[in-house]
């Protein structure tokens, strides 16, 4: 079953400052976490990957521990502004009306089963040229790359084999997470074409580079937050996907989308 959502609040290729890489822009503290029309759909796939799956969406190294317990409590206590969730000491219900038990033995796993989001944890290697490295990440949808093959990996390794990840924007792309400060988030929105509408989208480095498909109906644009946690200092990169027919876009969306056309997944 397609889980689709009805439009696309905002389109990174209508506006400039959003077209050009990274195109970063700084995050309202009032809109981090977000509930949208996909939501019981997303959260019935999440629970299903995180129990049947668990390996393949899940990765937690021992130094992200302390960072993911922060992070949880961070979340819980954006959740409690939200309408439709409600927070006990034992579990939070969503809006969906599914209960989900506060695990804090797998605050990651737990975290994967309240929000639409996917989150991944970053951290400063001192040792290793300063360079951040994943160190943890709930990872249900990931957009044609593969969790295992990331975690542990510093941030130009991780963006193996994306084209436009150079050596140039990977130097601008380490300056705005050291330049990263705990209450001042940052956020950027991407935007590919597919041939289908898997949310679960694994892709591995060594699969071929094969050539883009014609028909590319479906229109996937990750909203991807950057902040820092006051307490560890690990950097939270969170991701709302959403997915959407191309024929759902707005008339002015899909005139912008013509003129400066995104890229099809391979």
């Amino acid at each position: 079953m397609e889980i689709l959502h009805d439009s696309l609040p905002f389109a990174p290729w209508t506006d400039p400052r959003s077209r050009r890489l990274p195109g970063i822009q700084p995050l309202p503290t009032d809109d981090w976490l977000r509930v949208d029309e996909a939501f019981a759909g997303q959260m019935a796939e999440r629970d299903r990957l995180i129990a049947d799956r668990p390996e393949a969406v899940h990765a937690l190294t021992p130094t992200a521990r302390a960072a993911a317990g922060e992070l949880l409590d961070q979340v819980l206590a954006e959740l409690a502004k939200f309408p439709g969730y409600h927070l006990g000491s034992e579990a939070v219900t969503r809006p969906d009306g599914v209960a989900v038990v506060l695990d804090r033995s797998a605050p990651l796993r737990t975290l994967g089963r309240l929000c639409q989001e996917d989150f991944c944890l970053l951290q400063r290697d001192e040792e290793g040229g300063g360079e951040h490295v994943l160190t943890g990440a709930i990872l249900c949808f990931p957009a044609s790359w593969t969790l295992a093959e990331k975690i542990g990996r510093p941030l130009t390794a991780i963006h193996t084999p994306v084209v436009p990840y150079d050596a140039d924007l990977a130097r601008r792309v380490q300056r705005l997470f050291d330049a990263i400060r705990p209450g001042q988030g940052l956020w950027r929105q991407n935007a590919l074409l597919y041939a289908d509408a898997a949310l679960h989208h694994p892709r591995s480095e060594a699969a071929p580079r094969e050539r883009p498909v014609s028909e590319a109906p479906y229109l996937r644009s990750e909203r991807q937050c950057l902040l820092r946690l006051p307490r560890t200092g690990a950097v939270v990169f969170s991701i709302h996907t959403y997915l959407l027919r191309t024929s759902d876009l707005t008339p002015e969306q899909a005139q912008a989308l013509a003129e400066h056309p995104v890229e099809r997944a391979q």
